[in-house]
C-alpha cells in the first residue's frame, strides 16, 4: 500500500472513523464500509461490505455516482395507443419480413409520429407513458432509432416490399409531386427546383401515389428537387411491379412527351389539360349531362388520334368565372377581345385519357385527384413530416419512409370516420384526444382499465373498433 494511502487511513481513524477497509485493484484503492452480521441458517458470522468510492491522491475520497432511481411504472395511455395499433397491424408483419432488425423501431415511431410529431429525443419518453399494446419492447434510444432511420433509408428493396403489398389496393392511382426545404450543405438530394412560391432554397421533392378507391397512400418516393418528371413514377411503378391500372394525373403534368410516354408504355391514364391546350379547339358535342354532387355538369368527348377528350362545363362555376371576367374588364386588367375568348373556356374542363368510356366516369376519377392533395397537406401540415433537420441522404430517405408509415395510420383513421359518416365532424386528432383519456392501470393485483367516458364509448362503437370492454 502506498504511502499516501497510509496516511489517509490514519488521518480517518483519528479522527474516529472505523469499520473500512481499502482494497487495491490493477493500481487504484477502493474504499469499503466492511460489517458482519450473524447468518441464522448457517450458524455463524458473515461479512457485509458496502462500496464507498474511490481514492485520489489529490482529491481523497471520491464517492460513487449516484444511478438512477427506477421508480414503478404502473399507469399508460391506451385508448389512443390501441386504436393506432388496431389500424397499423395489418402491415407489422410485412415490415417483420422487410425489415427484421429495425421493424420494432420504426414501428413505434411511425405510430408515436401518427399522433403528434416528436423528434427522436422525446420518443423514448413518449413511448413509455404509452401501453405497448403489440408487446413490441423497442429500443427507444435516439441514437439507435437514427440508426434504423439510415438503415431503413438505405434499403430500398425493403421499402418495395411495403409499397407492392399497398399497391394491390384498387385500379387507379393517383400521383402528384410535392416538395420540402432545407438548408443542409450535405444532402445530394436537396437542389434548386420550381416551387410555387418561388422560394430560392434547395428542396426535395416527394412523389406520392395513392388508391383513388380506398383513399390510401400506395407509394412515395423521395427525388433531387429538380426533378418533376413523369418518367420517374412510371419506372418505380416498373420496380415494384404495378401494372394495369389507371393514372390519375392533375393538369400540371399535361404536355405532349407525357401522353406519348405513356402511350408507348401502354400506361392508361386520366390528365387535365391547361387552359391555353390546343384541344380546346378540337369540336365536341355537348349533348350530355349528369349531375355531380348537386351540381348540373354537361358533358361531352371526341376521339383525337388514338385518344380522347372529355370537356365538362360545370354550369355553377361557368357563372362565377364570368363574374369574375367580367370584373376585370371593367378594372382594365383584361380587354374585350380577351374576354371574349376567354369566356368560351368559362366553367370549362378538359381532359384528356386513353380510356374509351362515359363521360360521368371520366369525371369522377379526375375529381379523385383531390385525395392525394388531401395527403400532401395531411402529410406535410398535420403530421409535420417536412419538418427534418437530418444531414444526410439515407436519413433523409428513411424519414420519409416513417413518414409515410404515419400517412397510412392517418388515412386509415379518416377511413374509420369515413364509414361511420362523422368525416365531417371529426378529424382523427379529434378521435385520438378522445380516445387518449382511457388509461391501463396495474394495481398490483390485475391490470384494469380506468372509467371510459360516456361520450368514448359510443364513439368505439359507431366507429366499430370495440377497444373498450362493454360493461353489463
Amino acid at each position: 500500500m502506498e504511502g499516501w494511502v497510509k496516511e489517509w487511513v490514519a488521518k480517518e481513524r483519528e479522527a474516529g472513523r472505523t469499520c473500512f477497509e481499502v482494497k487495491q485493484v490493477n493500481g487504484h484503492y477502493y474504499v469499503y464500509h466492511a460489517t458482519t452480521t450473524y447468518d441464522r441458517e448457517q450458524h455463524k458470522a458473515k461479512k457485509v461490505a458496502e462500496y464507498l468510492g474511490k481514492l485520489d491522491p489529490v482529491k481523497g475520497l471520491v464517492p460513487p455516482k449516484k444511478t438512477k432511481i427506477e421508480r414503478p411504472h404502473t399507469i399508460w395511455r391506451y385508448g389512443d395507443a390501441a386504436l393506432v395499433h388496431q389500424v397499423f397491424r395489418d402491415l407489422m408483419p410485412t415490415l417483420e419480413r422487410a425489415f427484421p432488425y429495425d421493424w420494432k423501431e420504426i414501428s413505434a415511431l411511425a405510430m408515436l409520429r401518427a399522433t403528434d410529431y416528436l423528434p427522436l429525443k422525446r420518443a423514448g419518453s413518449a413511448w413509455g407513458i404509452w401501453y405497448d399494446v403489440a408487446s413490441l419492447e423497442p429500443d427507444m434510444d435516439p441514437r439507435r432509432l437514427s440508426e434504423a432511420l439510415k438503415a431503413v433509408g438505405r434499403d430500398r428493396r425493403g421499402q418495395n416490399m411495403i409499397f407492392k403489398s399497398l399497391a394491390v389496393q384498387g385500379q387507379e392511382l393517383i400521383y402528384d409531386l410535392s416538395s420540402f426545404f432545407t438548408r443542409s450543405e450535405d444532402i445530394n438530394l436537396a437542389e434548386k427546383g420550381y416551387n410555387k412560391d418561388h422560394v430560392h432554397l434547395k428542396q426535395i421533392n416527394l412523389a406520392l401515389l395513392c388508391s383513388a378507391e380506398e383513399h390510401l397512400p400506395t407509394m412515395i418516393r423521395a427525388l433531387p428537387g429538380s426533378v418533376r418528371d413523369i418518367k420517374s413514377i412510371y419506372y418505380t411503378m416498373e420496380e415494384i411491379g404495378i401494372h394495369d391500372r389507371t393514372l390519375i394525373l392533375d393538369r400540371g403534368f399535361y404536355s405532349e412527351d407525357v401522353c406519348d410516354f405513356l402511350d408507348e408504355r401502354n400506361v392508361d391514364y386520366v390528365l387535365g389539360t391547361k387552359r391555353y391546350s390546343a384541344l380546346y379547339r378540337e369540336p365536341v358535342q355537348m349533348d350530355g349531362f349528369f349531375m355531380y354532387q348537386d351540381r348540373l355538369i354537361k358533358c361531352g368527348r371526341a376521339k383525337v388520334g388514338e385518344r380522347w377528350i372529355y370537356r365538362f362545363e360545370d354550369t355553377e362555376m361557368r357563372v362565377d368565372e364570368e363574374k369574375n371576367l367580367h370584373q376585370l374588364v371593367l378594372d382594365g386588367k383584361l380587354s374585350r377581345e380577351e374576354l371574349a375568348e376567354r369566356l368560351l373556356k368559362s366553367g370549362h374542363v378538359l381532359i384528356l385519357s386513353s380510356l374509351d368510356t362515359v363521360p360521368e366516369r371520366i369525371y369522377s376519377l379526375y375529381k379523385r385527384r383531390d385525395a392525394v392533395e388531401k395527403m400532401f397537406d395531411s402529410y406535410k401540415n398535420v403530421l409535420n413530416a417536412d419538418r427534418t433537420y437530418l444531414r444526410d441522404d439515407a436519413s433523409i430517405f428513411g424519414h420519409v419512409f416513417v413518414a409515410f408509415l404515419s400517412l397510412y395510420i392517418y388515412c386509415r383513421l379518416e377511413n374509420l370516420l369515413r364509414g361511420a359518416g362523422l368525416i365531417d365532424r371529426l378529424s382523427p386528432a379529434d378521435v385520438l384526444l378522445d380516445f387518449s383519456k382511457v388509461y391501463k392501470v396495474d394495481t398490483g393485483e390485475r391490470t384494469m382499465f380506468s372509467d371510459v367516458p360516456k361520450g368514448v364509448a359510443e364513439l368505439d362503437r359507431k366507429l366499430g373498433t370495440n377497444i373498450f370492454p362493454k360493461l353489463a
